[in-house]
């Protein structure tokens, strides 16, 4: 994601006169989680869990892939309490993310690995002391010396215990926000996106989660692939034989785990593997005159396949829904339709992030929040609000000035700055909710 939402300290409490709403409804939607019934496999448009029903993801994002690597709002909350919102918000799965700096760390033995080193390095030395002391004080269960891996099979353990399904999404390798153009992380052999360290840490993690995360049931290869100056040729031919490869060892790694695919243009776009084309090289550099296609049974994990794409709305759009969606389906809603004759293979598909400011009005200043509403329901498809995050112990973006800010405000969150209540239940009402109902 790479919007500009994060820039201030404000912390917007719940107003008063929607308390009364808030209450009935969450505690409803806590006895209304989906079944788990892991592990899951995909068979045509759908995902099905182990007894055969349909399932679909209807989840949020919680980072945990900017410079300490471990999920937020630690200081603000305790493991268990941040969970506890994702059922009470009506949601059954959680989107986690990741950096592959946090498992090179591991290879390497760093001595950064601690909950202590990570603070401080990401915050100096007082601001650091200060949250490793406010991170200990609401989850005493951890110490200085806790590493950071350690931190995120507590999470993992609490997800569990709230029934939450575990997605992990590998977001960038160098541990800092997404996503910009050239920022380094963008697409295969740019500075900090080293392939063979990728796939080392994706089969890592993936591993570890296979027997230490009891409702792990998927990976995202990678998020927001894009163009890049220096790097690897930007095109489907790269994309194919970077992300097949991860994908077979991810799939050896953890066999029952679903495999997410993300396309181009920051996961804008996917639609070459539905419609089945050819997916070419780039003239005058290393893949001229290379080509490939995408077909899944040419895989072991061809059981396992989903699609992910993004929405968001920076266009700030006013197109009517029939034009919005007719424009967004060309961007690879062919997987999940059966009945277009273009379409040569079928995929589910997942929304993974989409989202805007929880503010009480912009869910009703564009066209955006109607028509994507519509669209799920239209086409019956998983998504992942992004994010549940009220605040961030800091946030990175080259280009920004500053670049680093310590403590910034998530006004695009759930939950308010200080993680301990909705941030706008209106919003909250007038899309989660209604993305919830489009799924029945």
């Amino acid at each position: 994601m790479d919007d500009d939402s994060c820039n201030s300290f404000i912390d917007y409490a719940v107003p008063r006169k929607y308390v009364h709403k808030m209450l009935p409804r969450f505690a409803a939607a806590a006895t209304k989680r989906d079944a788990l019934n892991l592990p899951f496999s995909t068979k045509g448009r759908d995902i099905f869990d182990s007894n055969g029903d349909v399932f679909y993801y209807k989840g949020t994002n919680w980072p945990g892939h900017q410079e300490i690597m471990i999920p937020e709002g630690l200081q603000h909350a305790s493991i268990a309490e941040i969970v506890a919102w994702i059922p009470k918000f009506g949601l059954n799965s959680v989107r986690m993310t990741f950096a592959i700096e946090m498992i090179d760390d591991i290879y390497s033995n760093s001595t950064n690995q601690t909950l202590e080193r990570s603070v401080i390095n990401a915050l100096g030395q007082d601001n650091g002391t200060l949250v490793l002391g406010q991170i200990l004080e609401h989850n005493p269960q951890f110490t200085a010396q806790t590493t950071r891996l350690e931190v995120w099979d507590a999470v993992a353990k609490e997800l569990a215990a709230q029934d939450v399904i575990l997605h992990l999404d590998n977001h960038v390798s160098k541990a800092f926000w997404c996503c910009g153009d050239d920022d380094g992380n963008g697409w295969f052999g740019e500075n900090y996106f080293d392939v063979d360290k990728w796939i080392r840490g994706l089969s890592f993690i993936s591993a570890h989660a296979k027997t230490h995360w009891p409702t792990f049931a998927s990976v995202g290869l990678r998020n927001e692939l894009r163009k890049a100056k220096v790097s690897e040729p930007v095109d489907w031919y790269t994309w194919y034989i970077h992300m097949t490869s991860a994908a077979t060892a991810v799939h050896a790694a953890a066999p029952d785990a679903l495999i997410f695919f993300s396309g181009l243009s920051y996961d804008t776009f996917i639609d070459p593997l539905p419609l089945g084309k050819s997916l070419q090289g780039t003239a005058g550099t290393t893949t001229a005159n290379k080509t490939a296609k995408f077909i899944p049974t040419d895989f072991p994990w061809a059981n396992k396949i989903v699609l992910e794409l993004h929405k968001y709305d920076f266009e700030a759009t006013h197109n009517p829904c029939p034009t919005f969606k007719a424009n967004w389906y060309k961007q690879g809603f062919q997987a999940v339709n059966a009945s277009d004759s273009a379409t040569k293979h079928l995929f589910p598909i997942a929304i993974t992030e989409w989202g805007f400011i929880h503010n009480g009005t912009y869910w009703n200043q564009t066209t955006y929040n109607k028509c994507l509403i519509e669209m799920v329901g239209d086409y019956r498809v998983s998504w992942m609000q992004w994010e549940i995050s009220g605040s961030f112990y800091l946030q990175t973006r080259p280009g920004r000035t500053p670049e680093t800010i310590q403590g910034p405000e998530e006004f695009w969150g759930l939950l308010n700055y200080n993680w301990d209540g909705v941030r706008d239940v209106v919003t909250v009402e007038n899309s989660l909710d209604k993305m919830i109902a489009a799924l029945g």
